[in-house]
C-alpha cells in the first residue's frame, strides 16, 4: 500500500500541473472516475529499469574501454536520452489507448441517441414535463448514455439548470452529433417552444444521417473488396514469388561454374541482395501495407481511422498466414529449379 502512494505521488508530480485538469478530464471521458497516478510513477521506474538492462550487456560493454571523457559522455546521453523517448513512447501508447476508448465510448452514445430521444418525445406527447421525460427515458438498454444522463439528472437534483447540464453533457465527448442535437434542444427550451417537435425533427436528421452512412459504405463495399485482395492475398504471393525467383536466380548461378557470378549480379555480394534479408524486407513490407490499408478501409466505410484498429491484427495475421502459405507451396514448385 506504501508503495503505490509512493508510486502515485511520483507519478503526480511527473505531469505538469497545467495538464493535470486536461488529463484528468480525458481520463473521465475514458470512463475512469480518477487519474491512475500510480501507473505513471510505475512507467518512470520500469524505463529506468529497462535503460539499465540496456546500457549495461550493450553499451557499457562497448565504452568500457574508451576515455573517460567519452565515457562520461556516452553514458550520461544513455541515462538521460532513453528515459525520455521510453517515457515518450509509453505517454502516447496511454494517450492512443485513452482516446480510442473515448471514441469507442462516444460512438456507442451517438447510436443509441436517436432511440433515446424518440422515447423522450413520446414521454413529452404522454404529458410528461421535460425534465421527467428526461428521467423517465432511462433505460439499461441505453447502456453509456443512461449512465451519462442519470449524471445530469443528479447535477439537475443538486440545483443546477436544465440546459446548462445538457450542455456539460454536450461538451464532454468530441462528437459533432451529440453536441447539435443537444444544443437545439436547449435552444428550444430558452425559447419556450415545443420541445416535442423538435425532438421529432432531430432524431429524423439523425436516423437519415445514419441510413445515409450505410448507403456509402455499401457504394463503397467494390473498393473496399478490392483493396482487401491485394493486401491479403496478391501482395503476399508476389512477395513470395519474387522470393522463390531470386533463389532460382542464385541457384542457376551457382551452377554456371566457369562463369565469375559476381561479375554478371551483385546478389552473393556483401553490398548485394540475400534471400534472408528479402524475407525480412518481405514481412516488414507486408505488415506495413496490411496495416495502412486497414486504415484506408476505416476511412472509406466509417470516415475515421479510429474505426478500423480492430481490423488491423486481422488484416496482419492474414496477409503474413497468406505469405507463409505461398512461400511453402512455390518452395515446393521451385524447389527442382533451385537445385
Amino acid at each position: 500500500m506504501a508503495q503505490i502512494i509512493m508510486f502515485s505521488l511520483f507519478g503526480k508530480a511527473f505531469i505538469p500541473k497545467k495538464l493535470i485538469p486536461e488529463v484528468s478530464k480525458q481520463f473521465k471521458r475514458a470512463g475512469y472516475s480518477e487519474v491512475p497516478y500510480s501507473l505513471f510513477g510505475i512507467l518512470f521506474y520500469a524505463t529506468l529499469i529497462i535503460t539499465y538492462f540496456i546500457y549495461f550487456p550493450t553499451i557499457y560493454t562497448l565504452i568500457s574501454n574508451s576515455n573517460k571523457i567519452i565515457f562520461f559522455i556516452v553514458t550520461f546521453a544513455t541515462w538521460a536520452i532513453a528515459p525520455l523517448i521510453l517515457s515518450a513512447i509509453s505517454i502516447l501508447g496511454i494517450y492512443f489507448y485513452i482516446d480510442l476508448k473515448i471514441f469507442n465510448r462516444t460512438k456507442k452514445m451517438e447510436d443509441k441517441l436517436p432511440d433515446y430521444l424518440n422515447m423522450v418525445a413520446t414521454n413529452l406527447k404522454g404529458g410528461m414535463s421535460f425534465e421527467r421525460s428526461l428521467w423517465g427515458a432511462i433505460k439499461d438498454e441505453y447502456g453509456l448514455l443512461s449512465t451519462e444522463i442519470a449524471i445530469v439528472a443528479k447535477k439537475v437534483m443538486t440545483g443546477s439548470n436544465t440546459a446548462q447540464a445538457l450542455e456539460q453533457f454536450s461538451k464532454k465527448y468530441p462528437s459533432p452529433i451529440i453536441r447539435r442535437s443537444i444544443n437545439l434542444i436547449v435552444s428550444e427550451i430558452e425559447s419556450g417552444g415545443k420541445i416535442s417537435e423538435i425532438i421529432d425533427r432531430v432524431v429524423e436528421d439523425l436516423k437519415k444521417t445514419r441510413m445515409l452512412k450505410q448507403e456509402m459504405a455499401a457504394s463503397t463495399l467494390t473498393y473496399v473488396i478490392f483493396i482487401t485482395v491485394i493486401v491479403i492475398v496478391i501482395s503476399p504471393v508476389l512477395f513470395s514469388l519474387s522470393f522463390q525467383l531470386l533463389n532460382v536466380m542464385l541457384g542457376f548461378m551457382k551452377n554456371f561454374s566457369n562463369v565469375d557470378a559476381s561479375s554478371m549480379l551483385s546478389f552473393n555480394a556483401e553490398t548485394g541482395i540475400k534471400p534472408e534479408q528479402f524475407k525480412q524486407f518481405s514481412f516488414f513490407a507486408i505488415s506495413i501495407i496490411s496495416i495502412f490499408a486497414s486504415a484506408i478501409i476505416s476511412i472509406i466505410q466509417k470516415g475515421d481511422v479510429r474505426s478500423g484498429i480492430k481490423y488491423m491484427p486481422m488484416f496482419w495475421l492474414s496477409s503474413i498466414g497468406v505469405y507463409i502459405l505461398a512461400y511453402e507451396i512455390l518452395r515446393s514448385a521451385f524447389s527442382g529449379l533451385i537445385t
